[in-house]
């Protein structure tokens, strides 16, 4: 183990609260990469012979609605609804054991949920794949999205990438177009998250005089850090005893108002986390 692992480990075992902090590149970890050209080619087909070569280039790009439910039915149902764990979540969680804690997360896969960490316990600021909205928004309203994306799935034609017309899906309340529940622009429908960020905010405030609280952040970059990178280090400012932990092979920066307390760990998270992850099950044996 060399000296930086062992001072994060230290740092585990000083602990008495987490707050685990996650951006893409966490799920990236777990094999949800949305630069992931291999997965893209298998999944996607047709999208691959029109030129793209990676999910993120779907990101905001006009399709006509055929395509485009066709690819996010396949893309949703990959992303949150698909079978099994990830490893790398699961390391996380053993290693969080049963410190009191919470998950703020831009990621709207489900992961954490997925993994065994409470769901009243995971605020997801940017939104959830497992709901949608009215693209308006004509109410404040959001619904499960399982339904639309398993009709969409049954409708769904590999060779031509498209879904049928009857699984279009549309506002319940005014028929209009819908999408996700995810923050993508000013029609977001954030009040779905809003109490457990108002609980999150008070479980930090109301931390005791005195604690040692933890902050691992895993994966969060610059391409969004008003989400998840910028609050979590006025977090760590909040509470005099708290300590940051930055996991990120491009960005592990830490800012030097914070040194001494701060920790900036250039390493991937998936062998990280496993190392971690031993040397914890070897302190408990």
């Amino acid at each position: 183990m060399d000296d930086l692992t062992r001072t994060l480990s230290r740092w585990f075992d000083e602990a008495d609260h987490v707050l685990v902090a996650a951006g893409a590149g966490l799920s990236a970890a777990a094999g949800y990469d949305y630069a992931d050209t291999g997965r893209f080619a298998e999944l996607f087909p047709v999208l691959r012979r029109l030129g793209l070569r990676a999910r993120y280039q779907l990101i905001g790009l006009p399709l006509p609605p055929h395509l485009l439910w066709g690819y996010w039915a396949v893309h949703v149902d990959d992303i949150r609804f698909g079978p099994g764990t990830a490893t790398v979540y699961e390391q996380l969680r053993e290693l969080v054991g049963e410190r009191d804690h919470f998950v703020w997360t831009s990621n709207v896969d489900g992961l954490f949920d997925r993994n065994g960490f409470a769901p009243e316990r995971v605020w997801t600021p940017q939104g959830d794949y497992a709901r949608y909205q009215c693209e308006l928004p004509c109410s404040g309203e959001t619904w499960p999205s399982r339904p639309i994306i398993e009709a969409a799935l049954a409708a769904y034609d590999p060779a031509t990438g498209a879904v049928a017309d009857d699984a279009i899906p549309a506002c319940p309340n005014c028929g209009g177009a819908v999408f996700l529940n995810v923050h993508k622009g000013p029609e977001f429908i954030g009040e779905p998250y809003d109490a457990t960020g108002r609980e999150l905010a008070g479980w930090w405030r109301g931390l005791p005089a005195g604690a040692r609280p933890l902050v691992v952040e895993i994966g969060a970059g610059l391409s969004t850090p008003s989400v998840v990178r910028w609050p979590v280090e006025a977090a760590t400012r909040l509470v005099p005893g708290a300590r940051l932990v930055r996991i990120n092979t491009a960005h592990p920066e830490v800012p030097p108002d914070l040194e001494g307390r701060a920790l900036a760990v250039p390493r991937e998270a998936t062998g990280l986390l496993a190392d971690l992850a031993s040397t914890y099950r070897k302190a408990r044996t």
